[in-house]
């Protein structure tokens, strides 16, 4: 199973060899086209990224060559924003890919590596003479917090009287993480296809043989399924069922699905799944919902239909909400205050995602959190980024007695100056297994 890019000689996923070029192409891309203006706009003129092999900072993983799978001994990349945009350099024992070589070992006199090293790192902040120094320290973004105790104190200890002019870097590592461009977008579009194709064909009775397939059966399926396609998934598939006569189950404060998750389904069952995929460096967030025809069924009952149309609805005010320049909180009360109005119960906790599935960017909320989320949900909504619309709507069905359900939704959406994008295709019917 492949699907097609915006090229159609290209299709993911990529041989390895093919990803590792694109994913160069992009890096050298962000280098020269997206990194100068974050810097500016984070008022940073010299981004210092270190790590230690087996204890890499996130932000360093995402700058190094793709055939790096590690930092190696200690990566120390620098990267210097001048007139004439910004000059990425490495001081690192080791060749690191588009980065200018800035120490060759041995050659800064006696001592021992780590100390030339360190001593160069001082060399190059004195000959860039830079007015705010930039280091990976936040207390909100685990993403933008990856220098570590240890390489905090030496790179203080090696910068002397310049460490007076060191600032947490949290804006500019969240902006650079956050930011996409048009390509990665595109190939968002195909991943979120793909993922989608999956969980159509886990959804169906190819899959699924009610009466003696489990839900635990059909997510190590979906598992199995991208690892053979080469996407591997960033966390373990779901998949849930809802039944009549098994009401929801509280859960810190929220109600949640009762039926065992390795249960066996049955005619009548509600299925839901939250799958993810990971493919040139890029990650995808996505949940889907089928129905099992009972006897004498064409399609799932109307609450169930009606329970769907109130979690799209829920989809078009959380876009509608979602302005660049709002805080994720903001997104969040005003998504939240417009569904009381069309009277929809439902819950909204999405995500930024790209690098990394939880990514870097505004918090809209929490699944167990419907107020506000400091620190990450105080962070504004920006352009040329991605989040999972990830929510859910509750509702009773009245042919499950009045039972309620809990509907959940999740997919892929790009914001850019063209306003906001589905990528794939949204669900806004049942998949349906008989």
């Amino acid at each position: 199973m492949s699907l097609v890019l915006p090229d159609p000689t290209r299709t993911v996923p990529l041989p390895l060899r093919e990803q590792a070029d694109v994913r160069d192409r992009w890096l050298t891309q962000r280098l020269l086209d997206v990194l100068p203006a974050l810097m500016d706009r984070c008022g940073i003129d010299l981004w210092i990224v270190a790590g230690r092999e087996c204890n890499e900072d996130p932000v360093l993983r995402t700058l190094l060559p793709a055939t790096w799978l590690s930092a190696r001994r200690r990566t120390i990349l620098v990267l210097h924003r001048s007139d004439d945009g910004v000059t990425p350099a490495a001081i690192s024992r080791y060749p690191v890919g588009q980065f200018l070589a800035a120490w060759t070992p041995g050659s800064s006199g006696a001592g021992a590596d780590g100390e030339q090293q360190w001593a160069e790192v001082r060399r190059f902040v004195e000959q860039a003479d830079p007015l705010r120094i930039g280091i990976d320290v936040s207390p909100d973004f685990a993403h933008a917090d990856g220098l570590s105790h240890t390489e905090h104190r030496l790179l203080t200890e090696a910068l002397g009287p310049w460490a007076d002019r060191v600032v947490s870097a949290e804006e500019l590592a969240v902006g650079w993480l956050e930011t996409r461009l048009p390509e990665e977008i595109a190939a968002l579009h195909a991943l979120n296809r793909l993922a989608h194709d999956v969980i159509t064909e886990a959804f169906s009775p190819a899959v699924v043989r009610p009466g003696s397939t489990t839900a635990l059966d059909v997510a190590w399926w979906i598992r199995q399924r991208l690892h053979d396609l080469g996407v591997e998934p960033w966390f373990q598939p779901s998949v849930l069922i809802q039944r009549a006569g098994v009401p929801l189950a509280e859960e810190r404060g929220a109600l949640l699905p009762a039926v065992p998750f390795d249960a066996v389904i049955e005619p009548g069952d509600l299925l839901h799944c939250d799958v993810g995929l990971t493919s040139l460096g890029l990650r995808t967030d996505n949940q889907r919902n089928a129905y099992v025809l009972g006897s004498g069924e064409s399609a799932a009952p109307t609450g169930l239909r009606e329970a769907m149309r109130a979690a799209n609805r829920l989809q078009e005010l959380t876009v509608a909400a979602l302005v660049p320049g709002r805080t994720g909180n903001e997104v969040l009360a005003a998504t939240r205050a417009a569904a009381a109005a069309e009277g929809i119960d439902g819950e909204v906790y999405s995500h930024p995602i790209g690098y990394h599935g939880h990514g870097a960017g505004p918090a809209v909320g929490q699944w167990d959190e419907q107020r506000r989320i400091p620190g990450a949900g105080d962070y504004p909504v920006r352009p040329d980024t991605v989040l999972a619309l990830e929510l859910a709507v509750s509702r009773p069905v009245a042919e499950w007695g009045g039972q309620c359900v809990r509907l959940g939704l999740e997919e892929g959406l790009a914001l850019t100056g063209g306003g906001a994008e589905f990528l794939g295709r949204r669900q806004t019917e049942f998949l349906m297994i008989g």
